[in-house]
């Protein structure tokens, strides 16, 4: 069963020479597949028509993650000698962005930091080097303002939500 090869498939990827977010996306893959129907199947069982009724809660993009790792698993099952064949795992069709940050989100991200009470000169700084930076290169919303990118560009206060308007330097904590 596939839930019986998964062990055997993350104990290869612990071992195996790739880059770490290769193994990390692996182990994503796997966390959505492991909510599947498909993990109580019998490696010989998966075929192309069975893999193309999955369904996904995530986005494309996550069921894609998703069934890139099975692709690999099924490949490394026909390696080890497992099944004869792997199916063909066709992806998704992922859409590119289209929300960027607009006026509205810019004024209400900016009032923001002025609620952070901030010298002039830092929230200069954090509007021409965020705002700008993320209007210029498309960043989303929603994750990149708020999520990890944020805080490596320009760091965080210990004892506070609001961001500083120092660049971030290699060897500073992010939480």
């Amino acid at each position: 069963m596939l839930l019986e090869f998964s062990r055997r498939f993350l104990e290869w990827l612990d071992t195996a020479r790739l880059e770490a977010k290769t193994k990390t996306y692996y182990r994503d893959g796997w966390r959505l597949l492991k909510a599947t129907t498909i993990v109580g199947m019998r490696l010989d069982q998966v075929t192309s028509d069975v893999v193309e009724t999955l369904q996904f809660s995530s986005s494309s993009s996550g069921a894609n993650c998703a069934l890139r790792t099975l692709r690999r698993m099924l490949h490394k099952g026909e390696e080890w000698k497992l099944i004869r064949q792997a199916p063909k795992v066709k992806l998704m069709k992922e859409y590119g962005r289209s929300l960027r940050l607009d006026d509205e989100a810019e004024r209400r991200l900016l009032a923001g930091a002025a609620a952070c009470n901030w010298r002039k000169r830092s929230l200069q700084l954090f509007r021409d080097i965020i705002i700008i930076l993320v209007r210029d290169t498309g960043m989303r919303n929603e994750r990149e303002l708020t999520g990890r990118a944020l805080r490596t560009w320009i760091g965080t206060r210990a004892s506070s939500s609001c961001p500083t308007a120092r660049p971030k330097r290699e060897g500073d904590a992010c939480p």
